[in-house]
């Protein structure tokens, strides 16, 4: 999947297999791109191009299963304003 801002791309064809049972972790830079990526899998933000698969599941045809079957832990506790309890 790709993400572009203003035609610059932050996040650039990156494709990403974790298997069943891991753990994986995003470490880089500021700039990295890693907080964009994290946005897309969590479907707060829309990739300018390609598609995310979760569990089997398209996460922008599939939200509902999609979410209940997928978990994230942040470094930092912050309440994101584009969440809401449901």
């Amino acid at each position: 999947m790709t993400k572009e801002y203003a035609g610059r791309k932050v996040v650039c064809d990156l494709d990403l297999r974790v298997e069943k049972d891991e753990l994986f972790g995003f470490l880089g830079p500021n700039g990295a791109g890693k907080t964009t990526t994290i946005r897309m899998l969590t479907t707060l933000t829309k990739p300018t191009s390609g598609r995310v698969e979760i569990n089997g599941f398209d996460v922008a045809a599939d939200t509902r299963n999609f979410k209940a079957s997928f978990g994230i832990v942040q470094q930092h506790l912050s309440l994101n304003r584009e969440l809401t309890k449901r």
